[in-house]
């Protein structure tokens, strides 16, 4: 079997080395660059992202990623965002200050509801028969954020909770090949490298 490449998107904002060692321990290539050719050239592209949104739109714009990553997107390339790197994926941001997005995925993104931080393990919720993230229904990940993507049911494939008297909160989006994860796999242990295999696997078969 081809040893699958994955392009990490380093604009100097994300938690690379930690996504690099997990990649590596599910058996990925990891090319980490902001090259367009070596990144068009992977079988994925990965978008991480710790942080404020307006500063990370910045980095991006700055690197000439932006319009590189919505060419990529439209073009059926797969590409993942994390944490921040989902939210990127929206329309705007409230975070901070209005601020305009990649526009990847439909939507925006605002300040989480009756708490300050969602910082944890948390169990995420499928809703719906999407096979990247069905069989992690009811794992625990780990989370660390204070905004959330607010978006419709169209794109949204996964969901967790504060609590259980709480309204459920968007956690991972998908718009054709691509997808947002909201929680951080690389650092959820086996659960989350499971999670992160069934994505990547599911998007580079089905691109």
């Amino acid at each position: 079997m081809k040893r699958r490449t994955i392009g990490i998107v380093a604009y100097g904002v994300g938690n690379i080395g930690s996504l690099e060692r997990s990649l590596g321990m599910l058996g990925y290539r990891c090319k980490t660059t902001t090259d367009p050719d070596t990144l068009s050239g992977s079988d994925l592209i990965l978008l991480p992202g710790v942080g404020a949104f307006p500063a990370a739109m910045e980095e991006l714009n700055r690197h000439d990623m932006v319009g590189f990553l919505q060419d990529r997107a439209q073009s059926g390339q797969p590409l993942v965002g994390i944490c921040l790197g989902m939210q990127l994926m929206a329309d705007r941001s409230d975070e901070v200050r209005p601020t305009t997005g990649l526009g990847i995925i439909p939507g925006y993104v605002t300040a989480l509801e009756n708490a300050e931080w969602h910082i944890g393990w948390n169990t995420i919720e499928a809703v719906s028969n999407d096979p990247l993230v069905r069989p992690s229904h009811g794992r625990a990940v780990y989370f660390n954020h204070s905004f959330a993507f607010q978006t419709s049911s169209d794109y949204t494939i996964g969901v967790s909770r504060l609590d259980e008297t709480m309204a459920p909160f968007v956690v991972a989006v998908r718009r054709e090949n691509t997808v947002g994860l909201q929680f951080h796999p690389e650092k959820s242990q086996a659960a989350g490298l499971q999670l992160l295999s069934d994505v990547i696997e599911g998007l580079c078969r089905a691109a």
